[in-house]
This record gives C-alpha cells, structure tokens and sequence, in this order.
C-alpha cells in the first residue's frame, strides 16, 4: 500500500444537550475514510469529552488520499433508539501529501450540521505517511502545489510557465434523486456536500496529473467553480495555469534570477544551453514532453541582453547597424524576425495559449490588445454517465476557441488574466469566458525569470518603457474595429488606442496620473417567461445588446472621469425567470501614455423649442462641471509636454501614419500630432427620447465617495502607496424582494442601481472612522435566485494609508496598533441598517455585514451560549489580497476549497433571512480559521467567497443557502521578525448588522 492515514480523537467541548432529562449528552464518534469505519467508546453524560481514542489507522491508495476527505460524524448514544446525528467534520487530507506543506493537522474544528448549523468543538489529530510509489502508471499527483492567487506566490520563483490547465467533473445531484422524497432534509444535505468534497477533491487531482505530464510541479490562478444544474446534473471544474515553480532562498535577492548565466557563459533555456553564438541561428527545438501535453513555452532565445518591448514586434535584439546596412544589422533583422516567428508559432502550437495569472514582472507584457470575451447560451440535458462529460467539454471548447480567435484578430498571440463562469435558470446555462489579449515576451518566460516574488525587480539591460504594453499590437491600417490612434505621449514613437479595457491588475511599471476609481456599469431587462428552446433564444437576442449597454456605460463613466483606461474588468450576466442581470466592475485610471479624454458633448434633435435646447444647456453644464470637479477629486492633472519634453524625439512627418480624426469635425485634413494636453474631440451622446435623457441623468447622479474614501477592484489602488498595516476584510449579501410584478426597464435599473449604491454607502458609513481609507479588491457577485428575488454579495478589504506619508496614526508608543483604533464598534453595525437600507413600499431590503472584531476569542455574531475556537483560530487573518501589508510569507499550506450547506425550516425564529445568511457566514468564516490554525497557518491570503446561492420560501418559513469559499493557507511574518505573527490587528471578523424588512 503507498500511503497509511492515521487519525487520533482527543476530546470534545461544548456540545449540544441532547438528553432533555440530563441536559448532558452521550457523545461518541464515527471516523469514516472510504469504505471503512472505526469508533470511539461512548463518553457518557458530558457536554465536554474526552475520548483520548487509540489512532485510527487507514491502508489506502494515494489517489484515494486526493479524492476522498476524511469524514468525522459525532453522534449522541441512544440505548432504545436510532443514534441522533449531532455534526460533521470533513478534513482535506491533500495538504498533507506535499513535502513542504504541514506535516500534521491538529487542532480544534467545528462541528457542523446543516440544519442547526454549528454544535461544539472536536479536537482532532491527523498524520499521513507516504511510502514510496514505483507505478509508473499512477493516478496520483501527490506534490503538485496549488494556489489560488493570480500571481506568483510570494518567495518562490517560476522556472518555466508551462500555460493552461482545465479539467471537469459530472455527477448526478443527490438533491434530484428519486430516494430525496424519503430522506430527510439533513441527509440529503449531507449527501450532496460528500459527493461535492470528492468531486472536487477527483478534480484537484486530475488537473495534477495534467501539471506532471506537462513538466510543472504547481497550479497558480487556480479557480474551481459548481455549477448546480438542478435535475441535469452537478458540474465541477476548474482552470489554473501550469508552473514550474522553485523556492527562493531568502539570502538570494529576486534581481538575481534572471541574470545568472550558465557555468560556461551561455544562457540556459529551459535547462538546455545555446549553441555558440558565431555559429548559424539554431531553429525553434521542443524539449521532449508527453505526446498529450502542448509543448513547453520555449522559444529560442537569443544570448543577447538587450530588449526593445516598445517597438511592435518581438524586438529582443539591439538595433546596432540598422542605418548603416551592415553585416550585424542584417544579422540582427533576421534574427529578430525569427525569433517572432518562432514566438508566434510556439503559442500558436498550444490548443488554448491562455493564463489565468493577472499580475506579472515589469516588461512580462509587451503589448495589451484589450478585452475579449464570449458567451453562448446553452439548454442543459441530465448527465447520463457520470463518467463521460464530454458534452460540457464540448461546450467550453467552443468558448476558448472563440476567445482565440479573437485574440488573433487583434495581432495577439496570448490571453491573461483569463476566467470562466456560468449562470444558471431552470434549464438554460448561459457560458462565458473573458480575458485580455497580450503579447508576451519570452526572455521572461526562459528558466528564473519570471518572478514576482520580491518588489525587487532590476535586471543588467535597460527597463522596458513604462508606456511599452499600451502600444497596440494590431496593423493600424488593418484594424479589426474602428478606432482612434494617436502617437504614444511617452515614448512619441509608437501608436496608442484612446481608452484601454484590460482584466488584469494595472503593470507595476505604469505610469499613472492621479488616483483610480470603481467604475460599475449596471443593467437590467425584462424578458417573458418561456421554456425550452423559446427561452434560450429569447436570452441570446438579448445578450449582445446587454453587453454593448454595458460598455457604453463603462465608456460614459470613465470619460465623466477623465480617465483612459480600465484595468480589471469583470462582466456578470445573471439570468432569472422573467429577468437579466447585468454588472461590470472595473478600476478607472489615468495612463499618461495614452491622450487625455475629451469632454462629454449632448447632441439632441434640433426641434427648434426653446425649452429643449436651455434643458440640454442645463445638462451640458452639469457635465462639464461634474468632469471638472473629478478631475480635482482624482487629482488628474497630466504634465504637458513639448517637443522640448522628456522622451524621444518625435518621427518625420513623413514617416507618419495618417491620424484617426473624430467625425465631429468638419475639416478633412489630417493633423500633425498634438502634443498638448488642450482642447480634445468631445465624445457625443445622442438625445434620441425620453430613456437617453434618463440614462444621462442616472449617469451623472452616480454618487463618488466620499472625501478620504477611495475604491477599486484590483489588489490595491492606483496612485496610492503610503499603505499602512490597518487591513480590514469584510463581506455583505443583500437580498431585494421586488413586491411588484409590472416594473419597466428602467424602474428595474433604478432599483438595481440604488441597491448596489446602498451597498456602498453602507461600507463608508462604517468606516467613516477610518479615513483616509481605500476599498480594495472589491469583488461583486450578483445572482437572481427566484424569479422577484436580487442578491448581491461583497468581499472586500479596507485598507488605510497616510496622506503625508507618516505612519503615525494608527500606531501605539508599542509600534503595535491597537484594536479600539483599527475596527469598528459594534454600535455602528447596529445603527447602520436604519440609516442606510431604507425600506421601500416596492421592495424589502435584508441586508448583511460582516465587519466587527472578534474579542476574548468569542465572536460577537455567534449567540453568548457558543464559544468557537481558541485564541490560535481568532488570530487567523483572512484577506483577499495576495499578501497582507507589512508581512512576509514565509509557507504556503495549501489551498482551502470548501463548500457548506445550511438550511432552515424556522427563518423567522432565526431572524428572517439577514438573521439567516448572518449566522452563516459568521459560521463559515470560523470554519475556515479552524481548519488554517489546524494546519498552524495564521493567515488565508486570496480569499474569495465564489458562490452564495440562496433560495427561501418565507410562506413555508423554510431557507436554504450554499457558499463555496477558497485561499491559500499561509504563515506570515512580520517583515522584520522570522517567527510567526502574534499580535497583529484581527482581520475578517464578522458582527451582524440587521437589516429592514
């Protein structure tokens, strides 16, 4: 046998009563991997045993080790009667099975029902010993690591970049089942979230199969998603992108990897050294790899140190020679040439050349293109056989090939910061996948250079240009769609699109004016109620509008802004029964490469009223005004240039290209380029009838935050980098009940406008003593779960910096900061519902907020009568950034996947739904700290809560809510010390805030 698991029960505290006559319990405890079962004795009469059990040992395969978690049951001795079911405990045994993770888990775990939610404490002992395996034919793929952060983990290095990894499972769904109709509500609960563990666990281990056969030894962006098809069937998958990833020693500074050549002088790749450089140009060669896997990101690589990412074509050579017609600049263009031959083909060879990486080293991207996305709407059959997914395989090969093939239209060769979801009603699955088109660069994809594990990023040849990626990489007199190109106001050689969609994080070596902002585009459109094929035609009508809505809203916003460029973009279509959900989230900024956008000009029929033309006056007059104020609020004030100014010099005119000029004016010659930042085309918008008046005024009543309030979706904000080590994480679910049926499009809008607006005036009200204060990370999940039901959840983090770049604020004498300064009273939680969800007679709002300390290891939104975990869980920190400020990761555990079930069949006694999803949340997150203490984390970095599906009947007083929720587990030090945090600021703590109803 390869592997033994071993587990010892220690003790339990804090048990329900189950005997009524005692109020004490009869505990023992069922310990079940696979097929096999071992028990405790039975601790008579006490709510706090202490089994002290023998350890349990368990002969199994490794690949069972991957699949199967180790199941827990407590249960209370009945001497005349069925034994009564008192929780679970599923353990994750993967994080055990690599040689740098944890070598034991122990520590105290919740147990958990799924009706009553958490009932007491298990303290819980697991070892794992791994015998040497010589199968070559193995289903396992112990040691691969996976991380769910879309950069590289902090302190390793990737040594190569293997590229796109996916993988699927299906099962029928224990909910659906005809045997559902005798069980009971707990069992059928259980038996879902068992086949939910092993499908995800079966997953994890085939996407490791695949990362072996490609050469890799790690999964980084890894993101698994459910999707729930009702009666059809359970769908799990996952993507990640394949790494070969290598521990940095920490004397070893990052600058250093990527300039160590090989003993004899020649630069490695991959592992192979170069022929002689005097000798002809050696053709693209492919390392040998399985015939399975898409060959290695390995193309030849010149030994010459010098990069160009500025001009449009892989230029990694220098230019000596060119003007002269020599024998070098011969040489030169023929090995450029080649070298972007052999780039292309190397992507071009891979069936999917995508990455779900959204953070990279400075020069990584060479150009961006912009956003590519797809969507398909699909009518879902039930899965036969479990075992043969390939109709959703076929599905989702549709998708990436359509993403490709954009990405080529564009001149791209790769897609990053890549994503996949899915959005389900009844019987129609509406598919999207979405990224960003980039060209790479391939002197960093070579062994030892692509590493972001360190801020230190200095390499022998000249940095690239800051303005390098924003250079388009289409032929602009062939462009895939019309657009207006200018000179580049950095470097004045190259061209630059006037706006930028990206979904990746914005490049470390940007240049930036000013500070960035959320901007969300929202929507919301009616459709009739229908079956079938007649409903799944009716969705894909409405689809390429909704998007094009959204865009136009996203364009609209950034330019009322005076921004050019967003940078991690995430589009949600949701679909309901009579209803679709649109949501865009993005960070506007300012890139001093691309031009300054012009004002916003109202254009309206010309019917000769008076009163027409002083209203469109009126509401020209609050454009401009509204734009200048944003200017000063984001202090966007670009530095003017001249032909004097910082930068190259400016191309012969005869050199030039012929400019794109707006249809707005009237002369037809081309112009020279501007090189001031003056007077700009206005970007028109057209007053046809009454909705485009409305959609103007909704675009100028969207509220900016506060003063000293600042937000955005990606890992920090643009402009800001005096952080401070006051984290707060926090999460909010709102629920709106639309009370009448005969709404309009625009009624619609409005109400799903001023929920998500609620939303975030909820999260300023909170945190108005924190100032200054930035939301970052902010990540929107929307969902209609019934047909006049809208749910919106939020994960975010607050982060505090200082103005005057002091620190002084939010830090004692001790140099520690204090817990009554950095989080929020519980008063504010509960003052806050009454002020900012105003009840409507149309609508009820139910709202949670996740957001208060945690004090003498008691978490105030779990009732008095419970105590969840010691002080090692409370000192578990959760953040959805990469890393937390002033700290360093010293390990990576593994990752935490782990979905829960709760449902209720008292919502009223529990508080009504706000009541209900509180509770549950607040369960979770003690959930997760107890299973990172356990593992002696202190830390879950790149958190992120991926589904929250809730389904109520309030006439049968009956509830059901799913999360699934996932990050790495980590051991964080100070930045200064080398021992584990002990005393830092409690993150992620959770109180309860009621809301109206």
């Amino acid at each position: 046998m390869p592997g033994k698991l071993k587990a010892k029960i220690v003790a339990g505290r804090h048990l329900p009563v189950m005997d009524r006559a005692s109020d004490l319990t009869d505990a023992f405890v069922e310990v079940k991997f696979g097929n096999t079962t071992f028990k405790t004795d039975v601790f008579p009469k006490s709510l706090n045993p202490q089994w002290n059990s023998e350890w349990f040992k368990f002969e199994v395969d490794d690949e069972d080790l991957q699949d199967e978690p180790l199941q827990i049951t407590v249960l209370d001795h009945d001497t005349y009667s069925a034994n009564d079911a008192i929780g679970k405990v599923y353990i994750d045994i993967d994080p055990l099975l690599c040689t740098e993770a944890a070598s034991i888990i122990s520590g105290w775990f919740p147990i958990y029902d799924t009706i009553h939610g958490i009932r007491g404490e298990i303290n819980v002992l697991v070892k794992v010993e791994l015998f040497n395996d010589l199968n070559r034919f193995r289903q396992s793929s112990c040691g691969v690591k996976f991380f769910c952060t879309t950069s590289i983990p902090r302190g390793y290095r990737a040594a190569m970049v293997h590229g796109f990894v996916e993988e699927l499972v299906v099962n029928e769904d224990p909910e659906y089942q005809w045997i559902d109709r005798i069980r009971t509500p707990r069992a059928s609960n259980e038996a879902r979230q068992r086949l939910i563990s092993l499908m995800s666990g079966e997953l994890q281990r085939k996407i490791g199969l695949k990362v072996l056969e490609m050469g890799g030894n790690a999964v980084v962006g890894y993101l698994q998603c459910f999707d729930l098809e009702g009666e059809s069937g359970l769908v799990v998958r996952a993507i990640g992108t394949a790494c070969t990833l290598e521990k940095q020693s920490s004397g070893t500074p990052a600058s250093n990897a990527c300039n160590s050549p090989s003993k004899d002088g020649k630069e490695p790749v991959f592992g192979e050294d170069l022929p002689s450089s005097s000798g002809p140009p050696t053709p693209f060669r492919n390392l040998p790899t399985s015939s399975s896997s898409p060959p290695p990101f390995s193309p030849f690589k010149p030994c010459s140190r010098q990069s160009s990412s500025s001009d449009t074509d892989l230029s990694l050579t220098p230019k000596t020679g060119m003007g002269s017609g020599g024998s070098a600049g011969k040489e030169a263009g023929q090995l450029k040439t080649l070298l972007r031959q052999q780039t292309q083909t190397a992507l071009e060879q891979r069936e999917f050349p995508f990455f779900t990486l959204t953070s990279f080293p400075p020069g990584f991207l060479v150009h961006v293109g912009g956003v590519v996305s797809a969507r398909s709407v699909k009518l879902l059959d039930r899965i036969h056989n479990p075992d043969e997914p390939e109709t959703r395989d076929a599905w989702w090969e549709e998708i990436r090939q359509e993403i490709k093939s954009h990405a080529k239209a564009l001149g791209c060769h790769a897609v990053v910061g890549y994503s996949e979801n899915t959005s389900i009603c009844e019987e129609v699955c509406i598919l999207s996948a979405s990224g960003t088109a980039a060209i790479l660069n391939p002197r960093y994809m070579r062994e030892g250079c692509l590493d972001i594990g360190s801020t230190d990023q200095r390499f022998d040849d000249p940095s690239p240009p800051s303005c390098g990626f924003c250079h388009i990489p289409y032929d602009e007199l062939n462009m895939p769609f019309p657009a207006q190109l200018t000179y580049c106001y950095n470097c004045r050689r190259q061209k630059v699109p006037d706006v930028l969609f990206t979904t990746i994080d914005l490049p470390a070596e940007a240049a930036v004016t000013g500070k960035g902002c959320l901007i969300q585009a929202r929507l919301c459109r009616l459709k009739k109620k229908a079956q079938g094929e007649v409903n799944a035609t009716a969705i894909s009508n409405l689809l390429p509008f909704m998007e094009y809505e959204l865009h136009t809203q996203l364009m609209n916003k950034l330019k009322l802004r005076s921004m050019n460029a967003l940078f991690g973009l995430h589009i949600q279509i949701s679909v309901g029964e009579n209803m679709l959900l649109g949501l865009a989230s993005a960070t506007g900024v300012y890139l001093t490469a691309l031009p300054a956008p012009g004002g916003i000009q109202i254009a309206g029929k010309t019917s000769g009223d008076l009163n027409n033309e002083q209203h469109i006056q009126s509401i020209q007059k609050r454009i401009n005004d509204t734009i200048a104020k944003n200017k000063e609020l984001y202090q966007i004030n670009p530095p003017e240039l001249t032909e004097e100014g910082v930068g190259s010099p400016i191309p012969e005119p005869r050199h030039r290209s012929r400019l794109f000029r707006s249809h707005s004016e009237s002369s037809d010659e081309v112009s020279e380029l501007d090189l001031s930042h003056g007077k700009k085309d206005a970007f028109v918008l057209e007053i046809d009838d009454t909705d485009a008046v409305e959609d103007i005024h909704s675009l100028l009543i969207d509220a900016s935050p506060p003063t000293g309030f600042y937000t955005c979706n990606t890992e920090t904000m643009p402009g800001i980098y005096s952080w401070t080590t006051a984290v707060q994480m926090f999460t909010s679910v709102r629920v709106l009940r639309l009370s009448n049926a005969n709404l309009s499009n625009q009624s619609l809008n409005k109400i799903f406008t001023d929920l998500c607006e609620n939303l975030l005036k909820s999260f300023y009200f909170k945190l108005r003593s924190n100032i200054p204060c930035c939301l970052c990370h902010l990540n929107f999940t929307v969902a209609v779960p019934e047909e006049e039901l809208i749910q919106v959840s939020v994960t975010a983090v607050a982060m505090t910096f200082d103005k005057d770049q002091t620190q002084e604020r939010f830090i004692t004498k001790g140099g520690i900061e204090t817990e009554e300064q950095l989080q929020f009273p519980l008063e504010l939680c509960a003052d806050s519902s009454s002020t900012n969800a105003q009840p409507s007679s149309k609508f009820s709002v139910s709202s949670l907020e996740h957001c208060s300390p945690l004090t003498e290891g008691r978490p105030h939104s779990l009732r008095s009568s419970r105590s969840f975990g010691g002080s090692s869980v409370t000192m578990v920190k959760m953040t959805p950034l990469s890393s937390l400020p002033g700290t360093r990761i010293i390990k990576y555990l593994g990752i935490i996947n782990m979905f829960f079930i709760r449902e209720t069949t008292s919502l009223r006694e529990e508080g009504g739904v706000s009541g209900f999803l509180h509770s549950f949340i607040a369960e979770v997150f003690a959930m997760v700290r107890a299973h990172v203490a356990a593992l002696g984390g202190n830390a879950v970095v790149s958190y992120s809560m991926k589904d929250c599906v809730l389904m109520e009947n309030p006439n049968k007083n009956q509830a059901q809510c799913l999360i699934n929720v996932s990050g790495d587990a980590v051991i964080c030090v100070r930045e200064t010390d080398q021992e584990p945090m002990t005393s830092m600021t409690n993150i992620g703590q959770t109180c309860a805030a009621d809301g109206a109803t």
